[in-house]
């Protein structure tokens, strides 16, 4: 890949920069990044460890038409998968490349949309209790969807939002209006209920980050234990908790996602996709401007 960004950058083979307020010069953009992100495909099929596990066939020209017809529109991807999938890690990979890239970036974690519990919580003497009496956490009814979809909306026109923010501490509480999201040209939105019920159609670029499932038990059991300080018991009851709701809320949209990745993958190897990306978005020829 890196070969591919010094080939990019270094070649005398430009096309000059399109205007990209005509509906021509978006045209000519779109058929050159179509050419060239089947280059990045034909590349990462060939790798030992490819991170494009599936690509839906249809993705590449109805993301097309999206630029061509509505450019205006900020671009906001969905990313979502299995608790311990990985896709908090790459949801942060591309944040940290698009921000050393220059590019404006604005990052939401739908976790922050979980219902306001404290009182079921404090009823039921904590969290684990009100699992165990069979509390669905993950469940779409345990989320503020219309929030959520009506956030995305304002985001998606251009309009900052103050998003609401779930306490990790235990208490179930969540303050409304607590943290400021701004509209930015690109914003990256994680979780496992980016893809519930109608929240889906709002995403240009629907991800779906999966890993193998004892991969994902590793890593989920060295977090609660040693970050959360849970009990490898309390740990394990609430590895079977996520598993069976993975398999019930989040793995029916696997067939629905634009890109499936490899929530394993290489994360060095995945940075240089991300820059070999912005080379061929940036790397055009300037119309010489006469003096």
């Amino acid at each position: 890949m890196k070969l591919l960004i010094e080939k990019e950058l270094n070649s005398t083979d430009k096309i000059l920069k399109p205007d990209f307020n005509s509906k021509t010069g978006r045209e000519l953009l779109v058929f050159y990044l179509q050419t060239k992100f089947r280059q990045v495909l034909a590349y990462d099929k060939r790798c030992p460890s490819p991170i494009f596990l599936n690509v839906n066939p249809a993705f590449i020209n109805r993301f097309s038409k999206r630029l061509i017809n509505n450019p205006s529109k900020r671009l906001l991807i969905g990313i979502t998968g299995e608790s311990a999938s990985g896709k908090s890690t790459i949801c942060t990979e591309i944040k940290r490349n698009i921000e050393q890239l220059s590019m404006p970036v604005s990052i939401l974690s739908t976790d922050n949309y979980f219902n306001d519990i404290s009182k079921l919580i404090a009823k039921y003497g904590s969290f684990d209790n009100l699992r165990d009496n069979g509390y669905d956490v993950d469940a779409p009814t345990s989320f503020q969807l219309e929030t959520l979809k009506e956030d995305l909306i304002s985001l998606a026109n251009g309009q900052d939002i103050m998003a609401p923010m779930y306490l990790p501490n235990g208490t179930g509480i969540s303050v409304p209006h607590a943290q400021e999201v701004l509209s930015r040209k690109v914003i990256v939105v994680e979780g496992i209920a980016t893809m519930y019920q109608d929240i889906q159609d709002i995403f240009d670029i629907k991800i779906y980050v999966e890993a193998d499932n004892n991969l994902r038990k590793e890593r989920f059991m060295t977090r609660a234990i040693n970050e959360r300080n849970q009990s490898e018991e309390n740990a394990l009851k609430h590895w079977d908790y996520i598993a069976n709701a993975g398999e019930k809320y989040v793995k029916p949209f696997r067939g629905l996602a634009d890109l499936i990745l490899d929530g394993n993958a290489d994360l060095e190897y995945f940075a240089e996709i991300l820059k070999y990306i912005h080379a061929i978005t940036n790397n055009f020829e300037q119309i010489p401007v006469e003096i």
